[in-house]
């Protein structure tokens, strides 16, 4: 006896019974009928998940074959800035990595910068809020002559860079002389009355002399 093909669909919706009694024959209209075709057939109730594992579709296919599955999206690390901490309570953070010639000590550069309070308040700076114009300071690398919290900042940065900078006062203008200052007296006399407060700086490294 030869069986005919049978498709998916029927197979799924197929319940299946196997040597049943005259008074338990099936009375759904397919399975009679297919049971009155082929009476030697034998065929016994299975659930539908158990019909399903036996054609290949169980939990674990969807780990063999990963086609099968919803596909994963790449994930991507957020861009952090990291925070370095000096011994003298300098907080450093690299805003951009120049790729110029490194600043040592005892070096004169010459830097953009814009200071601020450490709530955000504008102190000064070298570049014009209003119409974005320059006026770069040369700065020699050494504390008797700057801030040396600046100095610890600037020390390292390579031409082109960008840093941000909390830089506490015990580190700061602990003399009036010390650079960078404002020549002119309203920025001057604003500067320095937050001198004993930390101060925020973003310098940017335009040239070693």
């Amino acid at each position: 006896m030869q069986l005919q093909a049978l498709s998916f669909r029927t197979l799924v919706q197929l319940p299946c019974f196997f040597n049943l009694p005259p008074s338990k024959q099936p009375k759904d209209v397919m399975t009679r009928h297919l049971h009155n075709r082929h009476p030697s057939v034998t065929v016994k109730s299975l659930p539908r998940r158990v019909l399903l594992q036996l054609m290949g579709f169980g939990p674990i296919s969807l780990c063999i074959y990963p086609v099968c599955a919803a596909p994963m999206q790449e994930m991507k690390d957020p861009e952090v800035i990291r925070t370095l901490k000096l011994p003298s309570g300098v907080r450093i953070q690299e805003i951009i990595e120049g790729k110029g010639p490194e600043a040592h000590d005892g070096d004169c550069v010459q830097v953009n910068y814009v200071c601020r309070r450490s709530n955000g308040y504008f102190v000064h700076s070298t570049v014009d809020q209003f119409s974005g114009e320059s006026s770069p300071v040369t700065l020699p690398l050494d504390e008797n002559q700057i801030i040396k919290g600046l100095k610890d900042v600037l020390t390292g940065m390579r031409v082109g860079g960008k840093r941000r900078a909390l830089i506490p006062p015990s580190v700061g203008y602990i003399k009036e002389n010390l650079e960078p200052i404002p020549d002119e007296f309203g920025p001057r006399r604003s500067l320095l009355s937050h001198a004993k407060e930390p101060l925020i700086f973003e310098v940017q490294l335009l040239k070693i002399l």
